[in-house]
């Protein structure tokens, strides 16, 4: 048996333990906290139902009844995605300085551990690659007259 002079245990075990999953890194698990003092009770169990058919998401579970647990596949989703769409859907976060620190940790190892992975931005956000497609087609909304002689008569 080799054992390595930095290890505790044996080199054959640390190399089995590093290859029983590799994806399994990609898998995160957080919380995702809400303010009690919104108008609707029950946030956590309305976003449950949200991301319930949401690709990229492996697990949700309800701890409690303003915190909701949730696995996801960061190859698909990030924490920073799912709580700006929340936010964009009018669900109220919990803000408190232990949330927000927690928050921005987790944005940028996601981010940090995305970009190693080879996964840029643009795979991120497929909402701005179809806003940029209809921005660019031609349709019946487009004037091509200056700002102000549309508002001339």
């Amino acid at each position: 048996m080799i054992a390595s002079p930095r290890l505790a245990y044996p080199l054959h075990c640390a190399r089995i333990k590093i290859m029983e999953d590799p994806d399994q890194d990609l898998i995160k698990h957080r919380e995702i906290a809400f303010c009690s003092l919104h108008a609707d009770p029950h946030q956590a169990e309305t976003a449950m139902l949200f991301f319930s058919g949401l690709d990229g998401i492996v697990h949700l579970d309800l701890s409690g009844t303003h915190k909701l647990n949730v696995s996801y596949d960061i190859r698909l989703i990030t924490l920073q995605l799912l709580e700006e769409t929340l936010i964009e859907l009018g669900f109220h976060l919990d803000n408190s300085l232990l949330s927000k620190l927690k928050r921005a940790l987790y944005y940028y190892t996601e981010e940090v551990q995305r970009e190693n992975c080879g996964y840029t931005k643009s795979q991120q956000h497929t909402r701005d690659v179809f806003i940029n497609r209809y921005n660019r087609l031609q349709h019946g909304c487009r004037d091509s007259r200056p700002d102000y002689w549309r508002k001339y008569l």
